[in-house]
């Protein structure tokens, strides 16, 4: 039996009693012509944590078994408290009993209904989330730093990074390369001069710059202290600059 990957929703005892091998209907003993292969693959495909699954028969008349899991890439919880994966194709997958995975989370008001089954994603905000989280999977950099996705009431994504206490404002899955560059280049021009905990809002859901919100930037008369921005990173010598037009 071969199950490869480094997730253990599923161990070959589920396997074994999935194929009846530790009941009286055992498939030991049987001749290989009175075993429905293809029965017994379309019964692993029957669990919601197998992807793939094939079983043939060697040369010396031996059954083997080989199943791949899925593989999710990010745990969502939605506003009606339904909770669940969705792993690298998109597809929701129900959480285990067994293996709680070490994936990017998303939570806030995302309204995905889930059947507890196997199934697409339906609303757009979900599939944004969804589109987002592959992004930030497929980086080394961002799936090491980020660690939450928001959604908060205006129906945004929020980032909640790994290092330090800001948000992250993403606003919608649209070019997200050109966002994330742009936040490198912030993280690469503002951080080295204030530090990870100056800034209490990060805004990259404008196409064209960046800017950081830092926490003492209300006055004592509620108006709104300069922000820092930087224009779209074409180069990473541009300088910070301050623009009193950016609210909170």
């Amino acid at each position: 039996m071969y199950i490869p990957g480094n997730q253990y929703f599923i161990d070959k005892e589920e396997i074994d009693n999935i194929l009846h091998l530790n009941s009286t209907n055992t498939l030991i003993g049987r001749r290989i012509a009175g075993i429905n292969m293809h029965d017994l693959e379309n019964k692993l495909k029957a669990n919601a944590f197998i992807e793939t699954a094939q079983v043939y028969a060697d040369m010396d008349g031996v059954i083997r078994v080989e199943v791949t899991q899925r593989t999710p890439i990010l745990r969502m919880m939605t506003q009606f408290d339904r909770d669940f994966y969705v792993d690298e194709h998109g597809l929701k997958v129900p959480l285990s009993n067994n293996f709680t995975a070490r994936v990017l989370a998303a939570n806030g008001f995302i309204e995905e209904p889930f059947g507890n089954k196997i199934d697409t994603l339906h609303t757009d905000m979900a599939k944004q989330v969804f589109k987002t989280a592959a992004f930030i999977s497929k980086d080394t950099l961002w799936n090491a730093q980020i660690a939450q996705i928001y959604v908060n009431e205006q129906h945004e994504m929020e980032l909640i990074p790994r290092v330090g206490n800001d948000r992250i404002l993403l606003g919608n899955a649209d070019s997200l390369q050109s966002k994330f560059s742009n936040l490198l280049a912030f993280y690469k021009q503002a951080i080295p001069r204030v530090g990870w905990e100056a800034y209490k809002l990060i805004n990259i859901k404008y196409a064209n710059q960046v800017i950081g919100v830092k926490k003492d930037s209300t006055n004592k008369d509620g108006s709104v202290k300069p922000a820092s921005a930087v224009a779209k990173p074409d180069t990473l010598k541009k300088q910070i600059q301050d623009t009193s037009h950016i609210k909170n």
